[in-house]
């Protein structure tokens, strides 16, 4: 291993603003807004607001699945929230104090609920509903499953992902610990795999869901342009799942929803009707915030 120089840390930690990498400008060690601003309200019940991240893909795809699957009540408005600083508005933290999208707003009812965090907004939207979420024997594995990917994700993101292909300087410590971590992963969900067609067992749910924005996109390598050093091709049942799940006409749709960059064929600034998807008006917003 190459040799690095040695840090202490100090006795009490302090905030250097200017520590690089590439979201250095926003991070901060502390919650709460930094600025006023009240977030848009649409027609429909269920306001998300989110990015076409992993985790904010995860919920677009759900509410299409339950659109496909019948359930009119999961018509929804969907409003970017962009990393850059709109997370910290006055009206986004009302929603989310954590400050990171997705949050969703069920106005529904006499009174309005929010729920954040992505694994329990894809569990409400599942109890609403009564999809996705298996009633018998198999919602134990499911739930199983589903807490996983928020137990495992962070170490692909946070970790690997930041080291790899966000921080200013390549730590080979770093790397190879996490990259350690993510093949470990990678073979767990393998592993599964070969037993069964999706992660709870026969039947696709939550946890397939919250599972595949994350780890689909790796198994593609269409994440961190990382496939090739983590070797993706070899896991041949995360492949099988991967196809089999994009293949998903709701997932097609729900996957390019608040997408704000690459692709302009594969984004969906806004959403706020399914008639949105053929019309793919880009004169709502602009990725630049105009």
């Amino acid at each position: 291993m190459t040799e690095t120089t040695d840090y202490t840390p100090p006795k009490v930690w302090s905030w250097n603003r200017n520590n690089g990498g590439r979201f250095a400008a926003i991070n901060r060690p502390v919650a709460g807004p930094t600025h006023e601003k009240a977030l848009p309200v649409g027609r429909h019940p269920l306001q998300l607001y989110s990015l076409a991240t992993p985790n904010g893909v995860k919920v677009t795809v759900m509410l299409e699945e339950l659109l496909a699957a019948g359930h009119s009540g999961a018509e929804y408005d969907a409003w970017p929230i962009r990393i850059d600083g709109e997370q910290f508005g006055s009206g986004f933290v009302a929603v989310n104090p954590n400050s990171k999208i997705p949050a969703l707003m069920d106005r529904s009812g006499p009174e309005p609920i929010r729920v954040f965090e992505s694994g329990a907004i894809l569990l409400y939207l599942a109890e609403k509903f009564g999809a996705f979420l298996p009633t018998d024997s198999t919602r134990a594995e499911c739930l199983s499953w589903l807490f996983w990917q928020m137990g495992s994700a962070p170490f692909l993101g946070g970790g690997f992902g930041h080291f790899y292909a966000y921080a200013p300087a390549k730590i080979e410590y770093a790397i190879d610990r996490y990259a350690m971590e993510v093949k470990r992963q990678l073979d767990v969900l393998d592993r599964r795999l070969a037993e069964s067609p999706y992660l709870a067992g026969p039947d696709y749910t939550i946890a397939d869901i919250a599972v595949w924005p994350w780890y689909g996109a790796l198994a593609k390598g269409q994440a961190y342009d990382a496939g090739e050093f983590l070797g993706v091709a070899d896991y041949k049942n995360l492949q099988r799942w991967t196809d089999q799940i994009g293949q998903r006409p709701a997932v097609k749709r729900g996957r390019i929803v608040n997408r704000l960059s690459g692709d302009p064929a594969k984004q969906l600034h806004e959403r706020h009707d399914a008639s949105d998807f053929e019309t793919r008006t880009q004169d709502k917003i602009s990725p630049e915030g105009g």
